[in-house]
């Protein structure tokens, strides 16, 4: 004898609602994926001229006398400060943090007038030799951007915007603002959904990430081109002795990204602990002094701006091990003095900066067939710990060199290099899975 029922399910019924739902999803699909394309040819665009004009400057500045070049930083912090504090309103020199901030707190605003002060702010801070990197601004830029259109957009159809719709393209303007500086759509795509969370990604985000990335990268190659960021004309054959001293590399590079971590955050704590005709003089003058040890030991002043001629510097075979150790010390203290004194710029070319000279260092050391190999290596390694993002690290190594043959050594760092740092990373609002932020946090932030 069987059950017997006071419902009967109706096929139709059921058909009909699920053809709903996938109508609904599709819909939702569709605006998602149209306005993170939005956003990222704004941001692609705004980051464009962002490159121009900042890199126009520094290109210009750092072919002055030396006594002008090393005062240069002191004048672009003071500028810094002026604007921040009469433009924006006194607004910190956050950056990517605020991208953070927002992704974690749903009602976290990213006001326009804010966005207008940081970007002033970066042109004085990079422009005038500030040793960070523009990649800062840039995902600020494409956040701030998506915050936007998703209010617009939800104005216009007479509601509120969802917390995860706003998420989504948060993470697509993030995604388009590093696809679009360092010309990597893979590397922005994996970012943007990596640097969030420690060990874990963004759920629900690959979509918007990945059309804001193609569209801020292709946005932005139709101004500046499409050629890599790096040029390495050929790829460096390595061995089982070079995967074995890769590892010891991302080991190295792990510590070193510890200790840089800790003196960013120092650094942030004095920005905001501090007043300001403290802590610009201060500040200046010891960024003067890395300028004039960086041009006596590199025969340039490669303490200046964001970094890259440090990086083809550094790629130089001839260039002697002790001047290398140097620069990496100098760079790092720079750029940490830079924030404690104020700047507006991003992390992540730092970290690229520093993990080139540790990789060069230790190729030179062991006595490396290639060392530009260890340069690259290095790179994936100190960027994935410092961040917390081992795969956009060794993703960043592969698209900007053009050289996909760099990923296996590259992963085999980053991966030795993530297991060390712990819990270290170079930003204080990035969480494991599940933990939330402080209420309000008093820390200023890069």
């Amino acid at each position: 004898m069987g059950f017997v029922t006071s419902r009967r399910l109706d096929p139709r019924a059921l058909l009909g609602s699920r053809r709903a739902e996938l109508g609904h999803l599709a819909r939702q699909t569709w605006e998602v994926g149209l306005l993170a394309a939005v956003v990222g040819v704004i941001t692609g665009a705004g980051v464009a001229l962002l490159d121009t004009l900042i890199l126009g400057i520094e290109e210009r500045a750092v072919e002055w006398p030396l006594w002008a070049v090393a005062t240069a930083p002191a004048v672009g912090l003071a500028l810094t400060a002026l604007v921040l504090r009469w433009v924006g309103g006194g607004v910190s020199p956050s950056t990517a943090d605020e991208y953070l901030k927002a992704f974690h707190r749903p009602g976290y605003p990213l006001p326009g007038r804010a966005l207008f002060a940081r970007v002033l702010g970066s042109i004085a801070t990079l422009g005038l030799g500030g040793p960070m990197g523009l990649e800062g601004i840039s995902i600020n830029f494409g956040s701030t951007t998506g915050s936007w259109v998703r209010r617009a957009t939800a104005r216009l159809h007479g509601r509120l915007p969802s917390a995860e719709d706003r998420r989504m393209l948060l993470v697509a303007g993030a995604a388009a603002g590093v696809a679009a500086i360092f010309k990597a759509p893979a590397t922005g795509a994996i970012f943007a959904l990596e640097v969030p969370y420690q060990g874990d990604f963004a759920r629900h985000m690959l979509l918007p990430s990945l059309v804001g990335a193609a569209s801020g990268y292709l946005t932005f190659a139709a101004f500046h081109g499409t050629s890599p960021l790096f040029q390495i004309t050929e790829a460096a054959p390595f061995n089982y002795r070079d995967l074995i001293a890769a590892i010891a590399l991302g080991v190295l590079a792990a510590l070193g990204a510890r200790l840089f971590a800790r003196g960013v955050k120092w650094a942030k704590a004095r920005a905001g602990n501090s007043r300001v005709w403290i802590r610009v003089p201060v500040s200046g003058a010891l960024l003067a002094a890395f300028v004039v040890i960086s041009n006596w030991a590199c025969g340039a002043p490669l303490s200046f701006g964001p970094g890259y001629s440090a990086l083809t510097w550094a790629l130089d075979p001839n260039q002697v091990l002790w001047a290398v150790a140097l620069l990496l010390v100098v760079r790092c203290l720079a750029t940490v003095t830079v924030i404690g004194g104020g700047g507006v710029g991003g992390l992540f070319i730092p970290l690229v900066v520093a993990g080139a000279l540790t990789g060069r260092l230790v190729g030179g050391v062991i006595h490396a067939a290639d060392e530009t190999l260890f340069a690259v290596i290095g790179v994936a390694a100190f960027l994935g710990a410092g961040y917390r993002v081992p795969l956009a690290a060794v993703m960043f190594v592969a698209e900007t060199t053009g050289q996909p043959g760099f990923v296996v050594p590259g992963l085999l760092a980053a991966v030795a290099a993530e297991l060390v740092m712990g819990t270290s990373s170079v930003t204080t609002y990035q969480m494991a899975r599940d933990d939330t932020l402080p209420a309000d946090p008093t820390e200023a932030t890069t």
